[in-house]
């Protein structure tokens, strides 16, 4: 999620494709058929709001995976969406961020009572910020109170105008540092992703190479995410790929693929469904964080009442989102949204079940197409991690 309340997306067409698989880890036998076919009602559904194209992959217990996709990757030729395909990682990255950060506290090389101000001294100033008083654990979690003023677009001209437009760290902590704090520091919950562009500078203070090298070396190549790529200012996408469409308003669906994120570290990751449940399912498992760290990751508070509307019962930890399973328990998530590519994952709270779903549209000209997107992937999210459970629908 890059701004409060997202955007998403519009049109109809397609038909839902099923495909099994998994290279990388040779399953022999196919995947379960009910849950192939509740992941294929689950595509066809949100793509039948008017997303354009959807594509998903849920892998169970015992490693089988069930793709799913429904739509079209391009709503000129109606060309398939391609079941692995890559997308705008957007704010899933804050995980991977979030794992460098324990992992260099795991290495007593910071802490997370760390003040931003003893890092980096005086850069949290002014309009009652204050960095002495601010933790990296609160960067981490949205608890600082720093306003966030990302630059953006809502309307076709605005994004033709700024596509291409990149700020460095030093500018996007500026425009927050214009504003009034939301809250004083740990007296509130408030999504901040200008806490993670000073996250994202912490990193490289500390270890004196950019946080994207810092994440290639510590997550992507030990977990085997090849698939995961850092672009820089690059204004497109590896191949496959859907285009990403934004809905500003009615007959107003723009292909909004071209563009260069505003904050390039931190918003210009690509990744898959593969990589995705990859990722969520190591970190649950162990692979990334010592015992302790991933105790702390999972240390959540209730997340704002504006964003109790797309998350329900939600609470975020330390770059991970915990959220309430219809079948008893919960599981742990971060989506992400930006250039037209939305998307939601989730993994069990043993990660041993997990989902991720793509989505290359965004339907965010009413409040109420944001949340029927939202609402619609997450239901293929419960369904998917409920499988097999006495509770699912």
């Amino acid at each position: 999620m890059t701004s409060a309340l997202r955007k998403h997306l519009a049109l109809a067409l397609g038909v839902a494709t099923l495909l099994t698989a998994d290279v990388a880890t040779a399953v022999a036998q196919p995947p379960d058929p009910s849950t192939v076919e509740r992941l294929r009602r689950d595509t066809a559904a949100i793509h039948a709001l008017g997303v354009s194209g959807v594509q998903a992959r849920a892998v169970a217990p015992d490693g089988r995976q069930s793709v799913a996709t429904s739509g079209t990757s391009d709503l000129k030729t109606g060309r398939p969406v391609a079941p692995d395909g890559y997308f705008r990682m957007a704010s899933t990255s804050k995980t991977l961020v979030a794992s460098v950060v324990l992992q260099l506290e795991a290495e007593g090389r910071l802490s997370l009572d760390d003040t931003v101000d003893h890092w980096l001294p005086g850069v949290v100033r002014d309009n009652g910020n204050d960095g002495r008083l601010i933790t990296v654990r609160q960067l981490l979690q949205h608890t600082s109170g720093i306003h966030d003023d990302l630059p953006g677009y809502t309307t076709p001209a605005e994004y033709y105008r700024q596509r291409h437009d990149v700020y460095t760290s030093e500018q996007l902590v500026a425009r927050a540092m214009a504003h009034v704090p939301d809250f004083p520091p740990g007296e509130g919950w408030a999504y901040s992703n200008t806490g993670y562009v000073l996250l994202d500078v912490i990193i490289q203070k500390v270890t004196g190479r950019p946080a994207h090298e810092e994440i290639e070396e510590r997550a992507l190549r030990p977990l085997g995410l090849d698939q995961t790529r850092w672009m820089g200012t690059s204004p497109g996408l590896p191949r496959p790929h859907a285009k990403g469409y934004q809905l500003f308003g009615p007959g107003a669906v723009v292909d909004v693929t071209d563009q260069i994120p505003v904050d390039p570290e931190n918003l210009s990751w690509v990744t898959t469904t593969r990589d995705e449940n990859r990722l969520l399912r190591a970190l649950l498992a162990g692979r990334l964080l010592p015992a302790r760290q991933l105790a702390e990751m999972k240390r959540t508070v209730p997340v704002s009442a504006e964003v109790q509307q797309l998350w329900p019962g939600g609470r975020y930890g330390l770059g991970l989102v915990e959220r309430p399973l219809t079948c008893g328990g919960t599981y742990w998530s971060h989506e992400g949204g930006d250039g037209g590519y939305i998307t939601l994952n989730g993994v069990t709270d043993d990660g041993r079940r997990s989902v991720a779903v793509s989505m290359s549209e965004a339907r965010g000209d009413t409040p109420e197409h944001i949340l029927g997107q939202e609402n619609a992937a997450g239901a293929l999210i419960d369904h998917a991690l409920c499988a097999g459970d006495s509770g699912t629908p």
